[in-house]
């Protein structure tokens, strides 16, 4: 117990949910007699839930603020067929018809953000009737058709990297960027430790980072394994690779930029952060239209996934995205959740239904289990927050937090108002 301590930072149960993902996949790895942990089947799962997860970086952001957006799945599907239209119709590149989604994505984000930020109006109520507005431009614009698209277009939803290089029986790049992955963990780690020797901090034993690092670096490179021997022509999907520099810059946009902690702020508390001289108003229309923007972009991805735009893509994204936003840590309050957290929370649901698939249970029970596992998540966060405890996925991932200079447990008042205080001396 004293070595589990050590390694998670004096805190055992603050990687609760990357335990529950882990406990979930070993489940389901013996219940499916292996089925689970094999490389068809892991890049299936990537495959057919990158897009939910990018909907969920965006989500959190908005839910941090304080905010919720309905819309995004109908946002979703109207970019995606105006772009399978527009490829077609106009007969424009496809790196056109991306960059097309991308500006239309943010238009649509304005002119909801407009409504939030400067009108007034709440995200809920007007991302509510986003949802109906562009759901009925979906289906107009693209008068209930299914419309295609070309080959290149679907490499940007079922692509994968290339072979190149001599014939090791593996895909070079995928397994060049897995080393590269474990590489990046290991240099993180060793320069945190370095920083806090530097600062007078408490330094784990080496020991403790060591095995520490073998266990994260171990996972890494399992999967880069999984990956990078499927079958002919399959390796990492560009999806996965889409996602992954998501994370990276929307971790390090969040955690380590003044946008950053200007958006957590105003999700703690609106008015003592424009007290600091936090222009919330900025900050609200920015988060709403980041989030079309990457509704955009996952829905471009989904319809290059299945070849073909149609009338009922989207539906149901939302509740997905923002199941796995508050499974991952964040607050109906707004002021807390990680982009990290959010990705686990995404990836214990997309393990769920797949597990649940693979043992041939009904959509219909499926779809119990999910709401149950969302209802108990939340509900237990809520009930050791009441008794004064600190709550369970709050406390996840804090090493990440502290160690880029993020939002910390919202349960320590302390940490707050030291947030406010920097704020204030960078306003």
């Amino acid at each position: 117990m004293n070595a589990l301590k050590k390694m998670f930072g004096g805190n055992t149960r603050q990687f609760g949910m990357i335990f529950a993902l882990v406990a979930l996949i070993a489940f389901f790895q013996i219940a499916t007699s292996g089925r689970t942990l094999t490389s068809g089947n892991v890049i299936n799962l990537f495959n057919g839930n990158s897009y939910i997860l990018i909907l969920a970086i965006g989500m959190v952001l908005v839910i941090i603020a304080g905010h919720i957006d309905l819309s995004v799945g109908s946002v979703a599907a109207f970019v995606g067929v105006s772009v399978a239209l527009a490829i077609r119709d106009w007969g424009i590149p496809w790196y056109l018809g991306v960059l097309f989604g991308l500006i239309l994505g943010a238009l649509i984000g304005a002119w909801q953000g407009w409504w939030t930020a400067y009108v007034g109006i709440p995200a809920f109520i007007v991302t509510l009737a986003g949802m109906l507005l562009f759901r009925g431009f979906n289906q107009f614009v693209g008068k209930s058709n299914t419309i295609p698209v070309p080959a290149d277009f679907q490499f940007l939803g079922s692509g994968y990297l290339p072979e190149v290089g001599p014939n090791t029986g593996f895909n070079n790049l995928t397994l060049l960027l897995g080393i590269a992955g474990a590489a990046f963990v290991v240099v993180g780690e060793l320069r945190s430790r370095s920083r806090a020797k530097a600062l007078g901090a408490e330094v784990p034993e080496l020991w403790v980072t060591v095995l520490k690092l073998v266990l994260i670096c171990g996972a890494i490179l399992y999967a880069t394994y999984l990956f990078a021997t499927g079958r002919p022509g399959t390796s990492f999907p560009i999806p996965g690779l889409i996602l992954g520099f998501l994370v990276l810059l929307y971790g390090f946009i969040s955690s380590r930029t003044i946008l950053g902690r200007h958006v957590y702020a105003v999700g703690g508390n609106r008015h003592a952060a424009e007290l600091s001289g936090v222009q919330s108003k900025k900050v609200n229309f920015l988060v709403m239209m980041n989030m079309s923007i990457l509704a955009g972009l996952a829905g471009m991805i989904f319809v290059g996934r299945s070849t073909a735009s149609g009338p009922f893509d989207g539906v149901g994204w939302e509740l997905d995205a923002i199941a796995a936003v508050f499974i991952g840590g964040a607050a109906v309050t707004g002021g807390v959740g990680t982009v990290i957290g959010s990705i686990i929370g995404g990836l214990v649901m997309a393990v769920l239904n797949n597990g649940l698939q693979l043992l041939g249970i009904g959509a219909d029970l499926t779809q119990i289990i999910k709401g149950l596992v969302l209802l108990i998540a939340v509900a237990f966060d809520v009930y050791n927050k009441s008794q004064g405890k600190k709550s369970l996925i709050g406390l996840m991932l804090r090493n990440f937090n502290r160690s880029s200079a993020g939002p910390s447990n919202p349960n320590q008042p302390d940490e707050t108002t030291s947030t406010k205080e920097a704020i204030a001396k960078e306003a």
